[in-house]
């Protein structure tokens, strides 16, 4: 089976949304190839997992006031903030039936596609289950999936650079709490490329490039218009306080 490949774009966060649905919709339908893609967040975002509530999770006027976006995921797990320089993010979407059924092993091979990147640029991560990826027990990596219409959709985030204080004034910590040591136990439990490496973020993607394709057939393409048309409607959705104030 041939892969599609979608090489670092930068998108909005309504907009990467859009991609992974649109992308998904097509695998089910058998009208588009299995894929993998790269991808950065312009602006900076937050985004929740499909079952939190943003009003709890997220500071809206500090978003606002900064010029950062919010959207909810389709798939599940915590707050992120996704730093428009500071992130690597990928999605897989393909049929179910390429991957183990078990959700843990699911995890377990993609993330090892993680794992081969970040040893191509010399850092020897491991897998934590059940979906994290660790370089000297400090997280480096967070993922997350969703399966539907036969689809699995697995997108995760290498963390690149480091700003624990910007990501303390999006996501709903209180003043009170945030202080230096808060930032240190931070620190001391989540690490970035940049602690390891001096590798660009495209190297670095291309490192990924190489960890995710191992083994596979594939080809660089870009989306279709039939997926173009489809971003272009889910965008509205996205964007909507229905869909990111539903719970």
């Amino acid at each position: 089976m041939k892969w599609r490949v979608i090489m670092l774009e930068k998108h909005s966060a309504y907009e990467n949304m859009s991609i992974d649905e649109a992308i998904s919709n097509r695998v089910a339908e058998g009208t588009s190839k299995p894929t993998i893609r790269f991808y950065g967040w312009s602006p900076s975002a937050v985004s929740i997992g499909c079952f939190q509530s943003m009003d709890e999770e997220v500071n809206i006027e500090r978003c606002k006031e900064l010029g950062i976006d919010y959207v909810r995921r389709l798939t599940g797990g915590g707050a992120v903030y996704h730093d428009t320089e500071g992130e690597l993010t990928y999605s897989i979407i393909a049929p179910e039936s390429l991957f183990p059924k078990g959700i843990h092993e699911s995890y377990r091979e993609i993330c090892g596609y993680v794992i081969k990147g970040l040893s191509g640029v010399g850092i020897n991560a491991s897998f934590a289950p059940i979906n994290d990826i660790v370089v000297d027990g400090k997280k480096i990596s967070g993922n997350a999936q969703t399966r539907r219409g036969g689809v699995l959709l697995q997108h995760g985030t290498i963390l690149y650079k480091l700003d624990v204080k910007k990501m303390f004034e999006v996501l709903k910590v209180s003043k009170e709490k945030i202080s230096d040591k808060v930032i240190k136990n931070v620190e001391d439990r989540v690490t970035c490329v940049s602690n390891f490496s001096d590798v660009s973020m495209n190297d670095l993607c291309e490192s990924m490039l190489r960890g995710f394709v191992d083994g596979k057939d594939y080809e660089f393409e870009n989306l279709n218009a039939e997926e173009l048309n489809k971003v272009n409607e889910l965008g509205d959705t996205y964007k909507s306080t229905e869909w990111n104030f539903r719970r």
